[in-house]
This record gives C-alpha cells, sequence and structure tokens, in this order.
C-alpha cells in the first residue's frame, strides 16, 4: 500500500513537472501550436475581406467577417502553455481578441447593410487590434515557443 501511494505520488509529480517545463519552455521539439494555424486561417480570412471590400463584394465580406469574430480557439492544454508564458500580459493579449471581435461584428453588420465607409472603418479597427497584438506579442510568442529570432 505504502509502495502504491509513493508510485502515485511520484507519477503525479512527473506529470506536473512535465506539464510545468513544457508551459515554461514552449513547444515539445518545436511543435506547432493550434494557435499558428488559427492565425494562418485568420490571415487568409483578412486577405478575404480585403477582396470583398475592393470588389464591393459585401456578401463575401458578411460571410466572412463572422469567421475572424468568431474564429477557433487553442485546445485547452494549450491555452494554458500560452497563459503561463504571456503572464501578467494575458489581460492585454485578451483584450487585443476582444477588440477584433468586436471591429469584426461591426463589420459584418455594415457589410451586411452594404454600407461601404463603414465597413472599411471597421475593417481598420480589425486591423489596428490585430497589428497591436503582433507589435506588442509575436516576437516574443515566436521566440518562446519556437525558438525563432
Amino acid at each position: 500500500m505504502k509502495r502504491r501511494i509513493t508510485t502515485l505520488v511520484l507519477a503525479a509529480g512527473l506529470v506536473l513537472g512535465s506539464t510545468w517545463a513544457i508551459a515554461e519552455t514552449g513547444a515539445i521539439s518545436g511543435e506547432a501550436l493550434a494557435l499558428r494555424s488559427i492565425m494562418k486561417d485568420l490571415g487568409a480570412n483578412m486577405q478575404a475581406v480585403t477582396d470583398g471590400i475592393s470588389r464591393e463584394d459585401w456578401a463575401l465580406v458578411t460571410k466572412t467577417a463572422p469567421l475572424i469574430a468568431d474564429h477557433p480557439q487553442p485546445p485547452f492544454t494549450e491555452k494554458v502553455r500560452i497563459m503561463a508564458f504571456m503572464g501578467t500580459n494575458m489581460g492585454r493579449f485578451k483584450g487585443y481578441d476582444e477588440e477584433t471581435h468586436k471591429a469584426a461584428e461591426s463589420l459584418q453588420e455594415a457589410a451586411a447593410k452594404g454600407d461601404g465607409q463603414a465597413a472599411i472603418a471597421a475593417f481598420q479597427a480589425v486591423q489596428t487590434a490585430c497589428y497591436g497584438c503582433h507589435r506588442d506579442f509575436r516576437k516574443p510568442f515566436l521566440e518562446h515557443f519556437y525558438g525563432a529570432r
């Protein structure tokens, strides 16, 4: 019985220690985070909106804006790793995401009405939120999780 408890405690310690080490050091051997794929899809959606606005294809913009506003979230374990890395900056990181969400919803509403000026203004707000997040977090994020310099 005592041996079984000791084994369980050691196993739990190894699991927790490994989880902490992954959170602190980033991806395991260059493993790509799901967030990378999410960002790639967001980039494609931003390009589609740019194309839609330039051609005044409000149906395309209306259809694409929710893909930006309600983009997929990383899996829970990845969120934990990101939160551990972000630390006290997590609120600012989430704030950029919320700004993007709200601006993309405004973009959808403006495009649905065929209001080009409002759609352009809303898209500018989406781009500004994206830029702010990338300016503040992209480089340290890539260095931490991918060793990129």
